[in-house]
């Protein structure tokens, strides 16, 4: 059976109009789709050809989709599609678009109530099968390691002279994001979806993991600072997830994704994704300009 064939038998109907949406990360298709009847869903789909990770990565966001709650503000996996080359995945459509970026303060207020709830609602971890935050980012943080052994020429200025502090700190930050929530873990705008109403939608599930209640509000502040217009060190204080987690350990988040975007943005662009590299160095090199501020070293 064919993909398309796969998708209409999923959905129940024929397909007759099919808008891909731009954005993202990863490559393959990702179209809205309008069938015969006027349903509608979202289709996602990959090969290895396109990229020979990006097929896992839709199998792991289908598994987790699916053990989803009703309640959680995510669409629903309608079905999957796995012929073992190609795998699709389909999912209810939400009537949304990402947010406008830099943010705005209300649609940023949207989000992040939105965050808030998600976290209340996916804890306890509804899916048992994903891996606790510290095994999924182990290598991750290992960053500034490979950085330590092998330094890029370009490195970051302030970076070079605090090297021992940034293993240190990404150390630290690692041992301490321990709970019992699923997190998403790539929260940013282009990961979610706001309708007519403002209610808000987090897609794209593959890296979730347990963790504490306030990672994914940690990192869109990330995207937040990185898309500018917003006081970030203000937020961090002021919402109820992040108001009261230890200072030291947001440090030690931040450091510990600064290195993983530092060490990755010296490698070549992965197949299918050329834009990746510009941006994970653009990642790391606001994060670098955070950490100086908030450690005021």
């Amino acid at each position: 059976m064919d993909v398309r064939s796969a998708v209409e038998k999923i959905i129940g109907d024929r397909v007759v109009d099919a808008v891909s949406q731009p954005g993202g990360y990863s490559p393959g298709t990702a179209d809205r789709v309008l069938t015969a009847n006027g349903r509608r869903a979202f289709v996602k789909a990959a090969s290895p050809a396109q990229n020979p990770d990006t097929p896992d990565m839709h199998r792991a966001e289908a598994r987790i989709t699916a053990a989803l709650p009703g309640y959680a503000p995510t669409p629903r996996l309608l079905g999957c599609h796995d012929d073992g080359h190609w795998v699709a995945l389909v999912l209810s459509d939400v009537d949304g678009r990402h947010p406008v970026t830099p943010w705005q303060a209300e649609e940023l207020d949207a989000v992040l109530g939105a965050l808030e709830r998600m976290a209340t609602a996916l804890t306890p971890s509804p899916v048992a099968e994903v891996p606790v935050i510290a095994d999924r980012l182990a290598d991750e943080f290992a960053g500034w390691r490979r950085v330590v052994d092998d330094p890029p020429p370009e490195l970051n200025p302030w970076a070079r002279t605090h090297l021992d502090q940034l293993c240190s700190w990404s150390d630290h930050g690692l041992a301490s994001l321990t709970g019992d929530t699923l997190c998403h873990v790539d929260v940013r705008a282009d990961n979610l979806l706001v309708d007519r109403a403002g209610r808000v939608a987090v897609v794209d599930w593959p890296w979730a993991a347990r963790g504490p209640a306030w990672l994914d509000t940690a990192m869109l502040l990330l995207d937040v600072r990185l898309q500018g217009g917003h006081d970030t060190e203000a937020l961090l204080r002021r919402l109820p997830l992040t108001a009261a987690v230890d200072p030291d350990v947001v440090t030690g988040l931040y450091a510990g994704l600064a290195g993983f975007f530092t060490d990755r943005a010296r490698l070549p662009p992965p197949p299918g994704i050329p834009t990746l590299r510009a941006f994970q160095h653009a990642q790391a090199e606001v994060l670098l300009t955070w950490l100086a501020e908030r450690t005021g070293s």
